[in-house]
């Protein structure tokens, strides 16, 4: 005869190792991001992601004490990669807006900054309104093209794969001025590469355009997952280790209002 009390020990210690083993498959995270939007995200030459996004994704595996792996991913086709599972999470500057959340779940923003357009230094546009009948160049499938879109429709829009593209066009005079983050833009012009340009104007925030801050985006119903991002989101805020990696990169709180 099985001895009962033998039969519940060895189910207790069978669903104990469940447990355990589901505990540290939620412990490991596969965190998808894009490598081309400096100085958030970037894939260096030696195939080491730098940036802002980056460095604040490590200290929340940190904090939550997870086991994280970067993947990279073209800005366009990243949602419909973590709806394939191809990883757990969206760390890349992506704004929380309406149309995104019926996609995909959202964490609490990270940072939060407005829309910003850039022209050359020698340009004859001195305003918005200079912008009409010109060329805008902007990343495709971005809240800021959506912006260009809605606001600036008296202009002609051309859209990029990244935004090292419209870069590129601009610096040689192939469009007018280029609007992205005000963050992505000032310190583009900064740098030797964005010598060509200045900031035009920083542009009032839509937010049904532009949304509540970015966010980390999960899978649809990951609710779990967006509420442990959100909880290490807090948890850095009042540690002080978002302001060292914020202070790494801004003068200025990135996390904004």
């Amino acid at each position: 005869m099985l001895n009962p009390t033998r039969l519940f020990a060895a189910a207790s210690i069978a669903a104990l190792s469940l447990f355990a083993g589901s505990a540290m498959a939620q412990d490991k995270i596969v965190i998808g991001t894009e490598g081309a939007y400096p100085p958030f995200n970037v894939l260096e030459a030696d195939g080491k992601l730098t940036g802002f996004d980056i460095d604040i994704a490590k200290a929340l595996c940190e904090q939550m004490k997870a086991e994280c792996t970067f993947v990279t991913n073209d800005w366009d086709g990243i949602i419909p990669a973590l709806q394939a599972k191809k990883f757990d999470a969206i760390v890349a500057s992506m704004s929380i807006t309406p149309e995104r959340l019926e996609k995909v779940d959202f964490s609490e923003k990270y940072y939060n900054t407005p829309p910003a357009i850039a022209v050359p230094k020698d340009s004859p546009i001195k305003s918005v309104e200079d912008l009409k009948g010109k060329t805008i160049g902007a990343q495709g499938s971005t809240t800021h093209a959506n912006y260009a879109e809605k606001h600036l429709a008296d202009s002609e829009l051309k859209l990029y794969p990244t935004a090292d593209e419209y870069k590129l066009d601009i610096s040689n005079g192939r469009i007018d001025g280029v609007i992205d983050d005000i963050v992505v833009l000032s310190q583009w012009v900064k740098s030797d590469a964005g010598a060509c340009c200045k900031i035009l104007t920083a542009m009032p925030v839509d937010e049904q355009i532009n949304g509540k801050g970015a966010g980390i985006a999960v899978r649809k119903g990951d609710k779990a997952l967006a509420d442990k991002f959100s909880a290490a989101i807090k948890a850095i805020r009042a540690n002080g280790k978002y302001k060292e990696i914020n202070d790494k990169y801004f003068d200025f709180d990135v996390y904004g209002q």
